[in-house]
């Protein structure tokens, strides 16, 4: 079985994209490993998820295209799903950090609302 042949634009784009997808996933990384609070390392890994996410996923569709000499979308739809699927679960993660450090008395970031609960004094 011989494997089928890329044309070397396609093949040069391909790993143009994937090498720049894993460059700004180990970046994404090392600012997971590096950034002191959870409050700024939460903000690594959607990096990585979203801008390292599209372009492998350019990768995937030059690649499945020119291969199957077809329009191939079905990257397009994974990528769909992480980009909705991030923010969403960012968020979630955020506020429940947030819940456990004011519970705890911790320093947080402020509260960013226009419309912020009045702080309780004990008195």
């Amino acid at each position: 079985m011989s494997a089928a042949a890329l044309p070397l634009w396609a093949e040069a784009t391909v790993a143009a994209l994937a090498l720049l997808g894993a460059g700004i996933a180990l970046v994404g990384s090392l600012g997971l490993l590096r950034l002191p609070t959870y409050f700024e390392r939460v903000h690594a890994p959607a990096i990585i998820a979203t801008l390292g996410l599209w372009c492998i996923m350019h990768a995937s569709i030059v690649y499945f295209s020119v291969l199957g000499r077809s329009l191939a979308l079905h990257p397009l739809l994974i990528a769909l799903f992480i980009a909705i699927t991030v923010p969403v679960t960012n968020i979630f993660l955020m506020r429940a950090a947030l819940f456990r450090a004011r519970r705890a008395g911790q320093a947080v970031p402020p509260n960013l609302s226009r419309k912020a609960a009045p702080e309780v004094r004990d008195s």
